[in-house]
C-alpha cells in the first residue's frame, strides 16, 4: 500500500507517516522508484507490536 493508503488507514496524518519513516518508529516501508510501499502482513505485525495490555 502508499503512504497514503497507510494513513488513511490508521487515521493519522500523511506527513506523520513520512516521520515515522525517517525515525524508523513505524511499519517497515519499501522503497519503489521514488515512492515508499507498504506490505500489509507487515503493518499488522506492526500495529500488533503497539497493542498496550489492558489489566481487567
Amino acid at each position: 500500500m502508499s503512504a497514503e493508503e497507510l494513513a488513511d488507514f490508521l487515521g493519522v496524518p500523511l506527513n506523520t507517516v513520512y516521520i515515522w519513516n525517517h525515525r524508523r518508529q513505524g511499519p517497515r516501508a519499501h522503497k519503489v522508484g521514488r515512492y515508499l510501499r507498504y506490505r500489509w502482513p507487515e503493518v499488522e505485525a506492526w500495529l500488533e507490536a503497539q497493542a498496550v495490555d489492558r489489566m481487567v
